[in-house]
């Protein structure tokens, strides 16, 4: 069976770009962050390997359900060296996330909910705000969306 050429075997960053669908910059940052990698020609130009379209796929899956960088990157570490995550992967790392997910759905609810107290106010002044002051922990003293530090008596003088 003939070899494939090293050459068709790697793609240059705006390859990747033109077939992954993200923006040159983001690839670039993507690899800062270490969730794909290259490798550089003799011209110091970078060529990315046919895996890192998975990965690219991947990460901007992930990202679109709200998963921070980090634990996208800590998944991907966790499979072997180079290896394309495959659908089993993705079931297993989804699976895992699914709890964090549904406790920011609950908080954004309880955020969507609170959020017509404040716009009926307009400068989260109202005595009881729970998205400035949650549970109301100085209410009673003072009304306000910003606390300014209690001056002691000493400096009043």
């Amino acid at each position: 069976m003939p070899q494939i050429p090293q050459s068709y075997q790697e793609l240059t960053v705006g390859q990747l770009s033109a077939r992954s669908g993200a923006a040159v910059s983001a690839l670039h940052f993507y690899e800062s962050k270490g969730l794909i990698s290259s490798s550089r020609t003799s011209g110091n130009q970078r060529r990315y390997t046919r895996d890192a379209l998975r990965r690219v796929a991947f990460v901007r899956a992930a990202q679109r359900v709200g998963i921070p960088l980090a634990t996208i990157r800590d998944a991907l570490a966790e499979l072997p060296e180079e290896r394309t995550p495959n659908r089993d992967d993705w079931a297993r790392l989804s699976q895992a996330w699914r709890s964090e997910l549904d406790e920011r759905i609950k908080q954004l609810g309880r955020l969507r909910d609170h959020l017509t107290d404040c716009i009926g106010c307009g400068c989260l002044s109202l005595e009881t705000c729970v998205l400035s002051n949650p549970g109301d922990a100085i209410g009673e003293r003072i009304a306000g969306s910003r606390l300014m530090p209690e001056r002691r008596a000493a400096d009043r003088s």
